[in-house]
């Protein structure tokens, strides 16, 4: 039987990012576990220096269980454009820049895109992976992701990152163009989270 958390648990989210617990809050609604992230917690940010997804989410879930003492949920989630060899992927956070300037990296996309030959094959995905990491080490990942294309220009006000650019399979709409509620059905991390809300969410 996997290990769950229970009812009234602290649960560290990973990140220092305002809209992913912003997010997270929403997905979490209702469980009983409460969620505090690590930027409140004053918690350091690991460096992502592994070369996988599932590498970078354990570092950081492992990082931030260990510090606060309490288990931790990390994210690593990265857009990915078939034309572009699955760039800017693992470093679409870098592609933004210390100072998340995400507006310059959709037009980074944009850029290579054209130096490529602007590809008709619009082709891209995002990906999203999720590690559970208790205090003493042990962890758990679960992976997502919604296939889709990338639209230029950007357009809606919603959501974070990349979301301006990437329109969903079946959907007209970008992310961006969506409700959060909306997005939060059909996400890359809304499928990794139902993963891990069905095994390690408090049952009932």
């Amino acid at each position: 039987m996997s290990r769950r958390l229970t009812r009234g648990d602290r649960l560290v989210l990973a990140s220092h990012n305002a809209g992913k617990l912003a997010e997270f809050e929403l997905l979490l609604a209702g469980s009983g576990v409460t969620l505090v992230s690590a930027g409140q917690l004053g918690l350091p940010e690991p460096d992502e220096t592994a070369d996988s997804f599932a590498g970078n989410a354990a570092l950081k879930a492992r990082a931030a269980a260990g510090a606060a003492g309490l288990p931790a949920l990390a994210d690593d989630s990265g857009f990915c454009v078939r034309a572009l060899g699955g760039d800017p992927g693992l470093y679409s956070a870098r592609w933004a820049g210390p100072g998340r300037d995400f507006p310059a990296a959709m037009q980074r996309v944009r850029d290579r895109l054209a130096a490529a030959g602007d590809p008709a094959d619009r082709g891209a995905w995002f990906i999203s992976v999720l590690c559970l990491a208790w205090p003493d080490g042990e962890t758990r990942d679960f992976e997502g992701r919604i296939d889709g294309e990338f639209a230029w220009p950007p357009q809606g006000s919603h959501g974070h990152g990349y979301d301006p650019v990437f329109i969903p399979g079946g959907e007209t709409r970008r992310f961006a163009e969506m409700e959060e509620a909306e997005k939060n059905a059909i996400s890359h991390r809304a499928r990794s989270f139902r993963l891990f809300a069905e095994q390690c969410l408090p049952a009932g």
